[in-house]
Order: C-alpha cells, then sequence, then structure tokens
C-alpha cells in the first residue's frame, strides 16, 4: 500500500475540533505516510455530509480519520475509496450484529438506524486524486443520545454488551487496508458488486424525497461517478448526487 514503505503513524487525541481537520492540517506540514490515523475520544465539531453534525459522548465511541494516497484513480471515480470505507465498516460490524447494510452513499444503518456516517474528503492533482481523508464515527458504547438527530443507534443500544473499540478499530483497519489493496490490484467490479449487495433498501420500492416532492422509487443502480439512479412506479428513471434526494424513513425506535 505504500510504495515508501513508511509504517503508517498512529496519532491519539483526547480531544480535537475533528480528526479530518486535524489530519488534514498535518497533512499540509508533513510527510504523512499513508494508512496514518488519528483517532480522538471526544470531538467539540464532529462533522458529517454537507454541515450535517454528528453527536458523540466523550470516550464511549470510536471517532478517528485515515489517509490515503490513491493517485492511481481518477478524479471521477473516487466513489470507490466511499464504497471500501463503508464496506469495512459494514464488515466490522457483521461480526457482532445482523441487519447491517450501507445506505448510499456511506453512512452504516442497523435496521432503519443509524450506527455510523463518513465525512470522505478528496483533495484533487490534474484530473487524479492526490489524497483521501476518510473520517469516521462509529456510535459503540453510547447508552442514549440526546441531540435531534432522527435515528441515532449504538452497538450497546441494540446488545446491551460494552465493546472493545480498540478491537473494533484494529478490525475495521485490516479490513480497510486489504479493500484498498483489492482497489490497487483493480477490483473494481467486485468492489461495486459488493457495495450494491450491501445496500440499504437495495430491493424494492420506498418513499424518497427531492427538492420538489416525496415519491416511490427502486434503486435501479449506481453510477462507477457515485450518482444514485431511481426508477418511479411509472418507469420513470431519475440521477441524483449527493444531498440531492433523501430516503424517507420512519424508524421503530423500539429496541
Amino acid at each position: 500500500m505504500n510504495e515508501e514503505n513508511e509504517m503508517p503513524r498512529f496519532i491519539r487525541l483526547n480531544e480535537t475540533t475533528s480528526t479530518n481537520n486535524y489530519l488534514r492540517g498535518l497533512v499540509g506540514k508533513e510527510s504523512l505516510p499513508e494508512g496514518s490515523v488519528v483517532v480522538t475520544e471526544f470531538q467539540t465539531a464532529g462533522r458529517g455530509q454537507v454541515g450535517n453534525s454528528w453527536e458523540s459522548e466523550d470516550g464511549r465511541n470510536l471517532m478517528f480519520s485515515v489517509i490515503l494516497y490513491p493517485d492511481f484513480l481518477p478524479a471521477n471515480r473516487q466513489f470507490l475509496i466511499s464504497q471500501i470505507a463503508a464496506l469495512s465498516v459494514k464488515e466490522t460490524l457483521d461480526q457482532y450484529i445482523d441487519d447491517v447494510t450501507v445506505k448510499w452513499p456511506n453512512d452504516i444503518y442497523w435496521k432503519d438506524r443509524k450506527i455510523c456516517g463518513m465525512l470522505i474528503e478528496n483533495d484533487l492533482t490534474g484530473h487524479s486524486l492526490y489524497c483521501s481523508v476518510i473520517g469516521i464515527g462509529i456510535n459503540i458504547n453510547q447508552r442514549e443520545f440526546l441531540s435531534n438527530a432522527p435515528n441515532p443507534v449504538s452497538l450497546f443500544q441494540i446488545t446491551g454488551r460494552e465493546y472493545d473499540r480498540e478491537e473494533l478499530l484494529s478490525s475495521f483497519l485490516k479490513r480497510l487496508y486489504d479493500r484498498y489493496l483489492a482497489l490497487i490490484l483493480e477490483k473494481e467490479e467486485e468492489i461495486r458488486n459488493s457495495y450494491m449487495a450491501a445496500l440499504y433498501r437495495g430491493e424494492g420500492f420506498y418513499p424518497y424525497r427531492d427538492e420538489q416532492r416525496v415519491f416511490q422509487a427502486r434503486i435501479q443502480g449506481i453510477e462507477p461517478t457515485g450518482h444514485l439512479i431511481l426508477e418511479l412506479n411509472d418507469g420513470e428513471v431519475r440521477r441524483y448526487a449527493f444531498k440531492e434526494v433523501s430516503t424517507v424513513i420512519t424508524p421503530d425506535l423500539s429496541l
């Protein structure tokens, strides 16, 4: 994974604004080996996609960022980084619970509730990727959520048990590095097939909302660019980028 065979750095923080911010700041000042990780006990300004916030109790969950340098990937295929990250989280959680899926583009769900969110920030050089900073928050041992987030859930809430966060992080990183190696070896079709098989509401018609209305549709496919292709009841096909459409969810909040 790392051409110069430098060992990834592992940086632990008690508190930071966000691990993505910290890691991106570090990359701007020094050469950071590929696969390096920043993990924190608490984030004062955890971020999700397009300004969403992330609630996490101090010392209870996993909040971390990983840096990769996928300069072999064209910019228009950067969604593959999102796919391998999402699959690595899902496969890690599959060891502990059933019913884990990937909600497009990269939220991780248990049934109809969100157990993990991620923010992937890609920097480009010309028409290729330079670096990808993968920020991930997984709800592990949190007992209750106090924010107005609609449907969070933790491993503890699902199973009634507390978990070793280091064990989960180690398991995730192994899976991510393996998936990244598969990407380097050009196993893109295998990655895409695994992603499609893991999708939340991957089969059947469900309600979606765009800027105009709520409508029923099914997932017809996902383009290599990451665009979601939905087919409506009447056969109309629509193409959406991130944040242009959302899944309408009314979660069962009983456990």
